[in-house]
């Protein structure tokens, strides 16, 4: 059964139709990848996908176990994100919020949780340091690490790799894929279809065609093959 369940969903703002029939799911342990043009309704998607906003019509279920609580979200950084004057440890403890409720401290479990996930993703000697004078990668570890304590079930991923050197690209998606491997279902946006292919096991692209399938299926579509072609990849990538 599906942890996270879209039904014909129709999605945009006020009388602005971004994306309508919209219908896939999430099985845990998937790995779907959001492709399509710029303007499609990508990140509405996400954000309705986390109760930010409502669809025009559709429904989102959540089952086998999730709740919309326990979705950690990695969105797109912005430059006042990345000159927050926080240590990285106050970043990642933060990614606990929806857990102390009222409490205005942090318990024993949450600052163990934090460490465990800064250890997970290797920046535990990092803790002490200032976020903005991390490099950009740096940066999207802690970051990963901030969505990983808020869950262990599902993470949303926005374009995790924008603006990352090739070399901080292929650890970050290897990274994502472990994550994945470790029995988390990652739902993640990329530009970078060619990538998506290979590290997802589904994929969902929203456009003037939508298409939601198995990456096998997909390389065998005429959209999927278009879209290949232009990045540069192929069928049997």
């Amino acid at each position: 059964m599906g942890e996270l369940i879209c039904k014909d969903l129709t999605l945009g703002y006020e009388n602005n139709i971004l994306v309508e029939g919209l219908s896939f799911q999430v099985n845990k342990g998937d790995y779907l990848c959001i492709v399509g043009e710029n303007g499609t309704g990508k990140s509405t998607l996400m954000r309705t996908i986390l109760r930010l906003q409502k669809p025009m019509s559709g429904t989102i279920e959540y089952s086998d176990g999730l709740k919309s609580t326990e979705i950690g979200y990695l969105p797109q950084q912005t430059m006042v994100q990345r000159d927050f004057p926080a240590s990285v440890r106050e970043v990642v403890l933060s990614g606990c919020q929806a857990k102390t409720g009222l409490k205005p401290f942090y318990s024993k479990e949450e600052r163990a949780l934090a460490k465990k996930n800064m250890e997970r993703l290797g920046i535990d000697n990092l803790a002490k340091r200032c976020y903005r004078e991390l490099s950009g990668g740096q940066q999207q570890r802690v970051l990963l690490a901030r969505a990983l304590c808020a869950t262990e079930k599902m993470l949303l991923l926005d374009e995790p790799v924008s603006g990352l050197d090739p070399k901080v690209t292929a650890d970050m998606y290897k990274m994502i894929k472990k994550l994945n491997e470790d029995g988390i279902s990652i739902i993640m946006i990329s530009h970078d279809i060619y990538s998506a292919v290979k590290y997802a096991s589904h994929i969902l692209h929203i456009g003037e065609d939508i298409f939601y399938g198995t990456v096998k299926d997909y390389k065998n579509t005429k959209l999927g093959r278009l879209y290949l072609d232009e990045e540069g990849g192929n069928e049997n990538a």
